[in-house]
């Protein structure tokens, strides 16, 4: 918006001419910022936190979001927020029963 060609490497928080901020006035700003919108108990850390459980509520692959938090492995990533996503189980038998449907159209399946 400003005309400022942004390289992968610079850095989210920083002055116009790239230095960084300083911390704390990031940490200050945001708490303003939450106090004069009318929230509270919102700390800077659950904007991560909820910017990964609405990725996944909106079916965004686990890998892509797990990259992007920096985790070392997608487990990490779903034991910590698989729980903003239930009916997981329901919706694998689901799934797992559309894709068989087929099958069992053509070839019926025999119980003994």
């Amino acid at each position: 918006m400003l005309g400022i060609t942004v390289a992968p490497t610079d850095l989210v928080f920083a002055h116009l001419d790239g230095s960084p901020l300083d911390p704390s006035t990031v940490s200050h700003t945001f708490a303003q910022i939450v106090t004069e919108s009318g929230l509270k108990n919102v700390r800077f850390h659950d904007l991560r936190h909820a910017h990964a459980s609405l990725m996944l509520r909106t079916g965004a692959n686990p890998k892509v979001i797990s990259e992007r938090l920096g985790h070392s492995s997608i487990a990490i990533t779903m034991d910590i927020y698989s729980h903003v996503m239930p009916g997981l189980q329901e919706e694998a038998a689901i799934r797992f029963e559309e894709a068989l449907k087929p099958r069992m159209l053509e070839e019926p399946l025999e119980v003994n």
